[in-house]
């Protein structure tokens, strides 16, 4: 599992950041890539990427300010000209399905694969490719959300010490009895493959917030996450300004994470006040509460192993 970072920026891009997107890529699987939101420019961004646009199958915004949306239009058009039968389904708050459909409509584009609309609110679940995605509404000027992206449970290792003191030879049942089933060998006995095996090793976790001030929805959402994306638009001086447009600070989005127990903090949506050159003392700041912090720039690829 890979997190592109396509735009860190907030608001409006610079010459240093583009404005919000990030690619969540499923490397070790089918290869699908999910778009967490679409800022303007976000397709431009993907061409400095590994990043096929063939190949994004979901797509969730977290809420409809143009930082955030405004590459939509532009992108699901060229997805059409790369793609005409590969379905896309995109996720978000109430209005996003009528501005794609006006933008498309004004503009006279087609699409020409098959897409479909799920809107999102407070609460929302979804089962996506066997992955549990968990909605929740955080604290910002608009309805916001951010999403929780949890696999499934793997079944633990098979004991095959275990096996072989009964007396039990490799063979096909082996794998039968690391699916948890029943087997019954030649000589009559029955074992059953739950006996057999390990504990369970747990699925990776992580969540990607929208923009928000601190709430404990994130918390909740972020609860015991491997890697936890946090808006940090201002550095922990500018507080009462973080308060006032509805955003988090650096030390903010650290609570956040110490609170949940996330195991690690990528700070991104860093206000253009900031050059790209500051962005280790922004994490420096975090990192004096939350160490396994780091600031993300654009193009930044994070990998998010599993647990052996």
């Amino acid at each position: 599992m890979e997190l592109i970072f396509l735009g860190t920026g907030a608001g409006t891009p610079s010459k240093e950041r583009n404005v919000s997107a990030i690619a969540l890529r499923w490397s070790e699987g089918s290869g699908d890539t999910w778009l967490f939101d679409c800022g303007e420019g976000t397709q431009h961004q993907i061409l400095s990427t590994t990043v096929k646009l063939t190949r994004v199958s979901r797509l969730f915004i977290t809420h409809l300010h143009g930082d955030h949306i405004f590459g939509l239009p532009g992108l699901l058009g060229t997805r059409s000209f790369q793609e005409d039968e590969r379905p896309l389904t995109i996720y978000g708050p109430l209005g996003l399905e009528a501005f794609l459909e006006k933008a498309l409509q004004v503009s006279g584009t087609h699409l020409r694969y098959p897409y479909t609309f799920q809107e999102v609110e407070d609460g929302s679940e979804f089962i996506c490719d066997g992955v549990r995605i968990q909605v929740a509404q955080l604290e910002h000027g608009i309805p916001c959300y951010g999403y929780r992206i949890e696999e499934p449970e793997r079944p633990g290792t098979l004991r095959s010490d275990l096996l072989k003191r009964e007396r039990v030879a490799p063979g096909p049942h082996y794998r039968q009895l690391k699916e948890g089933k029943k087997v019954r060998l030649s000589d009559g006995r029955t074992l059953d493959g739950k006996d057999y095996l390990d504990a369970p090793k747990r699925g990776r976790r992580l969540a990607i917030l929208g923009d928000t001030r601190p709430t404990a929805a994130a918390v909740k959402l972020a609860q015991d996450v491997d890697l936890l994306v946090h808006e940090a638009t201002y550095g922990k001086d500018r507080e009462d300004l973080a308060r006032e447009h509805f955003h988090s600070t650096t030390l903010q989005a650290a609570e956040t994470a110490c609170a949940a127990q996330a195991r690690r903090l990528i700070l991104t949506h860093i206000s253009s006040r900031y050059a790209l050159a500051e962005g280790e003392s922004l994490a420096e700041e975090a990192r004096a509460l939350f160490p396994e912090t780091e600031v993300a720039r654009d193009g930044k690829i994070v990998t998010v192993v599993r647990e052996a």
